[in-house]
């Protein structure tokens, strides 16, 4: 069976009770990760550094921690971490998450069926206070061709869910700092450095989202650092001056938009 890491970053906010969710969901796996590297995203609290602790000792071996003086933001952290993986499959999980067991087999099927596949994630369930009460869905196109299409407007990868190669995440020139979009940035680079992309048809991650999630996406600030975003994406020449100026539109409509409009139209219009 082929080895792979699984690439976590932990910052001092995180509860340690979503985390340790997150890490029996993994250990609960029908295929298990050979490591775990976890970035630690500047200082932790107390009962996080013991929780990584307890890990550690009941799981020798199973936990590589990559610590960081200073948060640097998920992008960043995620950018220390890949070099830092021992194997070149890298499943992300964020530690708030909840993995479906059969997460890692589909996708390890998945890659061995097709070698070159560079990067493969899936759909997700979003819940709020329990996996078993699904709130939304977030369903992204499953081909190669519909994801580069897509990609253009939206995110085409689910990124708590991706698995990826970390040659190909390398040669794309790994995360970089880009506000609200290093994943997007990431995609886009890797797509254009020939990267061959999949997602697999079926929520294979819980995804926790925050009662405040829709509140933090809207206002004048936000969209300021989604425009910002939006212009590296631009630059990069993947998308077009119309592409970049339709987003921005719709995004400045839903970034104003009342709190609870805002999260009506996530639940219902955005996602499914």
């Amino acid at each position: 069976m082929t080895k792979f890491s699984v690439l976590m970053s932990l910052y001092m906010k995180e509860k340690p009770e979503y985390a340790r969710e997150c890490f029996e969901s993994l250990l609960s796996q029908t295929v298990k990760a050979d490591e775990w590297l976890i970035v630690e995203d500047g200082p932790l609290t107390e009962d996080l550094y013991a929780l990584l602790d307890e890990y550690e000792k009941k799981y020798p071996g199973l936990i590589k921690r990559v610590p960081l003086k200073q948060n640097s933001g998920l992008g960043l952290a995620l950018r220390a971490g890949v070099p830092e993986c021992t194997y070149d499959l890298i499943a992300r999980m964020d530690t708030d998450d909840i993995a479906r067991k059969d997460r890692f087999e589909k996708q390890i099927s998945a890659f061995e069926k097709d070698p070159k596949i560079d990067i493969c994630g899936s759909q997700i369930d979003e819940f709020e206070t329990s996996p078993e009460v699904i709130v939304a869905h977030r369903t992204v196109p499953v081909t190669h061709d519909e994801i580069v299409q897509y990609q253009k407007k939206r995110d085409a990868f689910n990124h708590m869910t991706v698995m990826y190669k970390k040659e190909a995440v390398l040669k794309a020139g790994n995360y970089e700092s880009c506000p609200l979009m290093e994943d997007t940035y990431l995609w886009v680079r890797m797509i254009q450095s020939g990267a061959n992309c999949m997602n697999i048809d079926e929520p294979l991650v819980f995804a926790r989202i925050g009662h405040d999630m829709y509140e933090r996406r809207g206002g004048w600030s936000y969209f300021k650092k989604y425009r910002t975003g939006r212009k590296m994406v631009k630059k990069t020449g993947f998308i077009s001056g119309w592409d970049y100026h339709k987003t921005i539109i719709i995004q400045f409509i839903v970034a104003m938009m009342p709190g609870k409009l805002r999260g009506f139209v996530f639940k219902k219009l955005l996602h499914n």
